[in-house]
């Protein structure tokens, strides 16, 4: 890592939201994205105090740009070899946490995620109602006009996977990967678990779930501008499954036999076995009848049968319990506002209302300063 050079020029100008006193800190992955960069970080509001770009060993001008972009809050990372999006995600959150951030947020640096729409992202961590804020870019049918059919699709088939890997049922669209965190939340969990590679969104949502923090989506459009996935439906399918039924069992395990023994447990414990020996008991005896011609007697079908009814009915009402016991209350202390900043934190929806023809913050060039290690 290496210290981006300075600029003599005056600072920027922080703004309508500046006289908060949570410490905002954005950390931006970036990986090939000489050419959005520079208008990601030009258009981040003024509320955020630290912005930390991690270079994951990026083979353009990446890192270039980024240090000619003039903002004091700027803090260039530089890997020297490619960790993943996650990988540098989690550098950049320990970085915000040294430099005492209350609220991490998450955005991608190819301008997908629209920095005008951060302060509503952050107003449910302000207003003390969630631990997690997440963009959910199928809240409007509209949205989705935007989306690529691929990416909806893919989305749609992972999505039920994902909420039962990590226990959000009241979420929806798990795979956005732009999210604000409390750093009370992020030093409770052990960053090192967090998955390096394109499953990062999902592994932290399922650490997340292991903690029962309270996460709530934001309803924000993504942008795409022609950008090509460099995550093949293929891997996707060919990985996340297997990732998110282990995120499921270790969540069950934890929640309901080591931590806690309820009605789901007993649910599961007789449920699961009633099922599996229906399932095998017929199969094995189908599979009798087929080679030996002999249709199987009545009370051999009942035998297989009922199992696999009442095992299937067990489960099902212990995933209605499961449903029901999704986290609703916030696991962070509520953060530290000045007095003119309202107590319900409405103050910064109303500082998030930019005009249509406007970008973002108007700022000045400013010094850009990094980190070493």
């Amino acid at each position: 890592m290496v210290n981006a050079p300075t600029s003599p020029q005056s600072g920027y100008n922080r703004g309508p939201m500046s006289h908060t006193l949570v410490h905002v800190a954005v950390v931006i992955p970036a990986y090939r994205v000489e050419s959005q960069i520079e208008e990601t970080l030009r258009t981040i509001p003024a509320v955020v105090r630290t912005i930390v770009v991690v270079d994951d060993a990026s083979p353009d001008e990446t890192a270039d740009r980024v240090c000619r972009c003039g903002d004091a809050r700027v803090r260039l990372v530089r890997h020297a070899r490619n960790l993943g999006v996650g990988g540098a995600t989690v550098t950049g959150m320990r970085v915000a946490l040294e430099a005492g951030a209350d609220i991490v947020v998450k955005m991608d640096g190819d301008g997908q995620m629209d920095p005008t729409y951060l302060p509503r992202l952050l107003e449910p961590l302000l207003a003390h109602r969630a631990d997690v804020a997440k963009g959910n870019r199928y809240s409007h049918l509209s949205f989705l006009e935007g989306m690529p059919v691929v990416r909806r699709f893919g989305n749609a088939s992972l999505t039920f996977l994902v909420k039962a890997a990590s226990g959000h049922w009241r979420m929806f669209d798990p795979t956005n990967g732009y999210v604000a965190l409390r750093s009370d939340l992020l030093r409770r969990l052990d960053l090192s678990r967090l998955p390096r590679r394109y499953f990062f969104e999902s592994g932290l949502l399922i650490e997340l779930g292991l903690v029962r923090a309270k996460v709530e989506d934001v309803p924000i459009p993504a942008r795409y501008r022609g950008e090509i996935s460099s995550l093949s439906v293929a891997t996707a399918l060919a990985e996340f499954p297997l990732k998110l039924l282990w995120g499921c069992a270790r969540r069950i395990v934890r929640h309901y036999f080591l931590y806690d023994f309820s009605a789901v447990s007993v649910f599961l414990l007789c449920g699961a076995p009633m099922f599996l020996f229906g399932i095998v008991f017929g199969g094995l005896e189908w599979r009798r009848s087929v080679l030996t011609a002999v249709p199987a007697t009545t009370g051999t079908v009942m035998v297989a049968a009922l199992p696999i009814i009442l095992g299937f009915q067990l489960l099902l009402q212990a995933l209605v319990v499961d449903i029901a016991n999704a986290p609703s209350e916030p696991l962070s202390p509520p953060l530290p506002l000045d007095d003119d900043a309202g107590s319900d934190a409405s103050w910064i929806g109303r500082a998030a209302a930019p005009a249509a023809d406007e970008s973002g913050t108007t700022r000045g060039e400013g010094q850009s300063t990094g980190r070493e290690s």
